[in-house]
């Protein structure tokens, strides 16, 4: 059953040539699952294109905004309006505003907010502001969270660094990053220790809520709660990560599911329908210390730019709607339930993890709790299920170390047809 990816392949021997690996971001090479990558040719609804004619059943949506489905037709349309209108100003505009709005009514943790242009330049700046505000220079991270490739955060980082076995990035000053201080995810005890040590000098505590570069790993009960309870004790500013969780796990996201409130809040892509947009954001006071009310100087030219603004808007009108988040968890429950039942009556030991619409499958018998647990499950076997999967249309994330996700636009054609097919590649790789 093999693909025909003549044209994919033909177009990735020419990209290797002029672009590092072939690639624009290093876990789409297929390196942690064999073969050659994919050249997408356009997306609709639930489905991808690629240049050989191929259809697939997508769910990695763009590594998750393209939550209503690719090429939404009210988000279309209010981009093509827009963009008559001009691409970009490199000004304030009503739309910035709106959206803004929009965002912390979701999110009323952001009590003030800035548009930037992706979830790493969002993480790098509310660290930064962090730092601004509690004039400390530490901050602390978790195996298997990934933040973005700004220096510093490249410790210990998840995803593709995971993927390929390069924990710490060459390029990083290591008296820059040793003031990165990494800890097991979902171990209190570790944290607690370490703040007793050395909390007066640390400026922030940045977390994935739900780890989604590591797979789906889920919170132990009092987590969460408990790394709150700290932080305040110690004047840490925690910040919630949810480039990846934002919208995803809820309408507010992890912080709403889980009822914590975090100082401060990272979130990406999703707010943008897809463009190239992030945002951070959190307590008043330290969100004035941000230039020009402050001195912590961040800015952008395509901050704020009116495309991905309009496509937020219109993506949050709709997510906003009464029974959408209804549909959303009602197709994410039907998925997980067929998964689970391949997997059973292939009799192939896995373990199927979901948070709201982000969901992962490990090919392991044991719980995972954190990083060192997902690295030990078999990745060779989930590489085979990857390409089957792909070979009978089903298109996941090429690693076993992220997370998949359901969008508005899948249907129970889409399941069941993602059920046959889990079914046929997990006999086939057992």
């Amino acid at each position: 059953m093999a693909l025909n990816q003549k044209k994919s392949n033909e177009l990735f021997k020419k990209a290797k040539r002029i672009i590092p690996g072939g690639v624009n971001s290093p876990v789409r090479a297929f390196k942690a699952v064999g073969g050659s990558p994919l050249f997408i040719e356009s997306a609709k609804g639930s489905k991808i294109y690629d240049v050989d004619g191929n259809e697939y059943i997508d769910y990695v949506l763009s590594w998750g905004p393209m939550i209503l489905g690719h090429s939404h037709p009210a988000v279309v349309k209010a981009l093509q309006k827009a963009t008559e209108k001009g691409t970009s100003f490199g000004a304030p505009t009503p739309l910035e505003v709106e959206l803004a709005e929009m965002v912390r009514k979701a999110y009323p943790s952001m009590e003030i907010l800035r548009m930037v242009n992706s979830g790493t330049e969002a993480t790098m700046s509310a660290i930064r502001a962090a730092r601004g505000f509690t004039e400390r220079d530490k901050i602390v991270k978790f195996e298997g969270c990934y933040h973005g490739h700004a220096d510093g955060l490249l410790v210990k980082a998840g995803s593709g660094a995971a993927t390929f076995g390069v924990p710490t990035s060459p390029g990083v000053p290591k008296d820059y990053a040793r003031n990165t201080l990494t800890l097991p995810y979902n171990d209190l005890k570790a944290f607690k220790q370490l703040c007793e040590k050395t909390g007066k000098s640390i400026a922030c505590v940045i977390i994935e809520p739900v780890v989604g570069n590591s797979g789906c790993i889920l919170p132990r009960p009092g987590y969460l709660e408990g790394l709150r309870k700290i932080t305040q004790k110690y004047g840490i500013i925690l910040i919630f990560d949810e480039v990846m969780t934002g919208f995803r796990v809820s309408y507010g996201g992890a912080q709403k599911a889980f009822r914590i409130k975090p100082d401060m809040t990272c979130l990406g892509k999703v707010i943008g329908g897809g463009l190239p947009v992030g945002a951070y954001g959190g307590r008043e006071e330290i969100m004035r210390k941000i230039a020009p009310d402050g001195p912590v100087y961040q800015a952008g030219t395509l901050s704020g730019n009116p495309l991905a603004m309009t496509a937020g808007i219109e993506t949050l009108k709709i997510l906003s709607k009464p029974d959408t988040y209804k549909q959303l968890m009602a197709k994410s429950k039907a998925l997980e339930e067929a998964l689970k039942d391949a997997a059973r009556r292939a009799d192939v030991k896995t373990k199927f993890y979901r948070a709201g619409t982000m969901f992962c499958t490990y090919f392991t018998d044991k719980e995972i709790y954190n990083f060192s647990d997902a690295a030990k499950t078999d990745t060779a076997m989930f590489a085979k299920f990857f390409r089957k999967m792909l070979e009978r249309g089903v298109n996941l994330a090429p690693s076993a170390f992220e997370a998949g996700f359901m969008s508005l636009a899948h249907s129970q054609a889409d399941i069941n047809k993602t059920a046959r097919a889990a079914y046929e590649s997990f006999k086939a790789v057992k």
